[in-house]
């Protein structure tokens, strides 16, 4: 890999990773703000939906300005813009103070995934492989984000763990201010991804459908996963708190994630990527079902399996993206992706929180599996709308 390349992967990936992490923070603590501001798991989850709203939402204009800032200039807005956010959230006293901070966090953080995918699509030959890359570091900060949150909040408070994040995105916008060449020019021809001068619209549709119902399942299962474990794992680890429990065993199965990320960057360079996407909708949807009537080894087991599965669609639809849109349209196309996917998908946090509160955490996951079952059809019928 070219040097150029190299900086490109490792910034970017950076930024990814901490995108997801910083997301992650909030359904870690939920036991945290549940008891300190009296409120319930349908109110803290109605915030996760706002925050993951706007998570969704800034990608459409991003999306647009990509043509007319670069990718540079968005980077360092993300960076510098998500550290005033925690700022924000770590100062407030009130819990409406905190969600006006997460909210302006999901803002911030909705900036990367334009930005960040167009720029690997047209600078990495490779594309899969650099997706599966990128896709990787985004697992580590799923990871990390419940793993850290957890602890921080056991041995300082919840407050230094959005502390953190000050900091480290303070340095990373040091190194991509320093790095990354600024061009005269904010657009850049696609480099190594072929154009052919027009965006298939129809297969993009067909697309986005499924990315909604992925979005929904992983919104649901990001928010209320650490809880679930929390809940259903007290016999498996003597000595741990509720906290800590839920943070650790959901840290596991994301970094599970990273399998699925390079299976995913395999299978998609050598296979049909949407013959792949039907499989994968497929697997989710069990597994989803069966982490609603286990507890224990078996949940953390099929919770492991999840990881790998559903984590390795993240390769394969951003490469569908790169090959489905026109070099020029390719960041609105991207922007337009993770607005349904985390927009869209946001309200799956609420109503989530919902089904939680009204009959239980385990309940949460057998909905999304049923929510997920119109995914099959559409990816059945997708092989007609792709591009030949």
């Amino acid at each position: 890999m070219k040097p150029k390349e190299t900086v490109i992967l490792g910034i970017t990936g950076m930024s990814h990773l901490l995108v997801h992490s910083q997301m992650l923070v909030l359904p870690t603590i939920f036991l945290v703000l549940q008891k300190q501001f009296s409120i319930g798991l349908d109110t803290l989850g109605l915030i996760a939906t706002a925050s993951a709203f706007m998570l969704g939402l800034g990608a459409l204009p991003t999306g647009y300005f990509e043509r007319k800032v670069g990718g540079r200039r968005l980077l360092l807005t993300y960076q510098i813009g998500s550290a005033a956010s925690a700022l924000i959230i770590i100062l407030s006293k009130s819990i409406f103070g905190i969600t006006a901070g997460l909210m302006l966090l999901g803002l911030f953080s909705s900036i990367y995934h334009p930005a960040g995918l167009t720029l690997i699509s047209r600078r990495i030959p490779k594309l899969s492989k650099g997706m599966a890359i990128h896709g990787i570091f985004g697992s580590i900060g799923l990871a990390l984000g419940p793993l850290l949150a957890s602890f921080f909040t056991e041995i300082f408070s919840w407050r230094f763990a959005y502390g953190t994040l000050i900091v480290t995105h303070l340095v990373l916008s040091a190194f991509t201010f320093l790095l990354i060449q600024s061009r005269k020019a904010a657009y850049e021809e696609d480099e190594v991804t072929p154009s052919s001068g027009k965006t298939n619209v129809k297969a993009l549709v067909m697309y986005y459908g499924i990315a909604v119902l992925l979005g929904f399942a992983y919104t649901g299962f990001t928010t209320f996963i650490p809880t679930h474990f929390a809940y259903e794992t007290r016999t498996l680890v003597g000595g741990l708190s509720d906290i800590m429990r839920g943070g650790l065993f959901t840290t596991l199965v994301l970094i599970a994630g990273i399998i699925g990320q390079i299976i995913g960057g395999w299978a998609g360079d050598k296979y049909d990527k949407v013959h792949l996407m039907f499989w994968i909708v497929l697997i989710n949807i069990p597994l989803f079902a069966l982490l609603g009537v286990t507890t224990g080894l078996p949940l953390i087991s099929f919770g492991i399996m999840l990881g790998i599965a559903h984590f390795s669609m993240q390769p394969i639809g951003n490469s569908l993206i790169a090959n489905l849109t026109d070099s020029k349209n390719r960041g609105l196309g991207y922007g337009v992706s993770f607005f349904m996917s985390f927009g869209v998908g946001s309200l799956s946090a609420g109503l989530s929180g919902w089904v939680a509160e009204q009959y239980s955490v385990a309940m949460v996951f057998p909905v999304l599996a049923i929510l997920l079952l119109p995914g099959l059809w559409i990816a059945f019928r997708f092989r007609k709308f792709q591009s030949a």
